[in-house]
């Protein structure tokens, strides 16, 4: 079954079209990042197969930054990032960020990869998963694994619905490293302060009901997790594999499909340990470009999944047309 948008549209034919069509050394061109959300209405899901597998993306929403130089790039001349973001077509003064949760359904289990930004960030237009799963034609019932890749607000933020837990029949999957991290007393004062009190609130009342795993641990059958530390000390990415079929689900590994992807070498804000999240950058899309894999990245422009090619320092992202429809 496809959604309603099907990813076919007529305007991401064209530009992913006039991307593959150009020489492999140009990258892919600012108009698909561009696409508003309208764009992706009335659904905001995008449902394929993998083997046996259904997958579907969710836009949580999308909000726009000032200055992209203060996010990606922070060790560069700002003029840089503003050269390569020109180079592009994309301003430097401001850039747009989405927020795209994963919902796995393996046979007997629905496992959903993120929360997204939750109830708190409904009235500025995002928090929007609860909707768009109802859209896809799923309640929060059905869910029965939530998997948390870290636990960055944009990623846990859903976990709650009001006092109670937003996904009620669901057990719970989280890296024990990245749980020992934020949960440790010391990150309740200091710089981590803000980000481990909303773990306190949105992720300790559910400890009782989760797994903690480590590097090569399964899921499910299908679905393994892979250490991919330094966004945050235990940042986990998942390999799904079905009838042959493989796709990564890379979380914030890049976090900008131009910045993070043609310079993975240039330090992120919202690293933890910036010179940890190039290698891990690097390691996972190295592996993503030589078999030729698609990904899902949940920062990527919706809906999220692509495919990159190694070009000089850094990766081409070439977004996802109808390579997953055979």
């Amino acid at each position: 079954m496809k959604s309603s948008i099907d990813r076919r549209s007529a305007l991401k034919l064209t530009v992913a079209g006039g991307a593959l069509l150009a020489t492999p050394q140009i990258m892919i061109r600012g108009a698909h990042a561009q696409m508003s959300e309208s764009e992706l209405e009335p659904s905001g899901f995008n449902r394929f197969k993998l083997g046996q597998f259904e997958v579907t993306t969710i836009l949580d929403g999308k909000r726009a930054y000032e200055n992209t130089a203060e996010t990606f790039g922070i060790d560069q001349p700002p003029e840089t990032v503003a050269e390569l973001l020109a180079g592009e077509y994309l301003p430097a003064d401001h850039w747009m960020n989405s927020f795209t949760p994963t919902l796995v359904r393996t046979g007997d289990d629905l496992v959903l990869f993120d929360t997204g930004l939750g109830e708190g960030a409904r009235q500025n237009g995002l928090g929007r998963l609860r909707e768009r799963l109802g859209a896809a034609g799923h309640t929060p019932e059905d869910v029965t694994i939530v998997v948390i890749t870290h636990f960055h607000g944009d990623h846990i933020g859903g976990l709650m619905e009001g006092e109670a837990p937003a996904f009620p029949n669901a057990r719970y999957v989280a890296g024990q490293v990245e749980y020992d991290f934020w949960t440790a007393p010391e990150r309740l004062s200091g710089p981590m302060e803000s980000g481990a009190r909303n773990v306190e609130a949105k992720v300790k009342p559910l400890a009782d009901k989760m797994a903690f795993i480590g590097d090569g641990d399964s899921v499910v059958s299908g679905i393994t997790a892979m250490a991919a530390f330094g966004h945050t000390p235990g940042h986990m990415i998942f390999m799904l594999e079905s009838d042959g079929k493989q796709l990564v689900l890379t979380a914030d590994t890049a976090n900008h499909y131009v910045a993070s992807l043609q310079r993975p070498d240039w330090h992120v804000r919202f690293d933890v340990d910036k010179e940890a999240g190039v290698a891990t950058r690097k390691k996972v899309f190295d592996m993503v470009a030589a078999d030729r894999l698609p990904f899902i990245g949940y920062h990527m422009p919706p809906p999220a999944i692509g495919f990159v090619e190694k070009v000089g320092e850094g990766y081409r992202f070439i977004p996802e047309t109808y390579q997953l429809d055979f």
